[in-house]
């Protein structure tokens, strides 16, 4: 079993602390950022960064559905991270100043990957596939924010 991770990162023309916002609001705005891999979104708890219990179903391939129950904590700051109780799956959204009126965001996913034959196509085709879903909620996130 490895380590398998996806990692995607997108500048967006808008001040950091708004975009952080905007992906930190799992009760309002970040639904509207998820696009059709994303389905039965419900926020449990909480439904504003740290705190937040928050479901949906993930999914990545025709075949594969992935039941996500996620725990937001902020372990920093312009840092959500999403933990996944139902899998080893650790999403982490990182939001930095980029210059003026700028904000570079990063989402790594990490999670442990299966053995044999399937854990070397999940290693070579998971992350590929998870890192296009990441840039679809990057591209919404950009058009969200960049309205003004």
């Amino acid at each position: 079993m490895g380590q398998v991770e996806a990692t995607t990162e997108r500048i967006i023309s808008a001040d950091p602390e708004e975009v952080f916002d905007t992906l930190a609001d799992y009760s309002g705005t970040r639904a509207k950022l998820l696009p059709e891999q994303y389905s039965e979104y419900e926020v449990r708890e909480g439904g504003d960064g740290e705190g937040t219990l928050v479901h949906w179903k993930l999914q990545a391939t025709s075949k594969r559905v992935r039941d996500c129950l996620l725990e937001v904590t902020e372990p920093s700051a312009g840092q959500l991270v999403e933990k996944d109780r139902n899998s080893s799956m650790v999403t982490t959204w990182t939001v930095t100043p980029a210059g003026e009126g700028r904000a570079k965001v990063v989402v790594s996913s990490t999670w442990t990957g299966a053995t044999g034959i399937g854990g070397f196509f999940e290693r070579a085709f998971a992350p590929k596939g998870l890192a296009r879903i990441h840039d679809a909620v990057l591209a919404r996130l950009a058009a969200e924010v960049e309205k003004g």
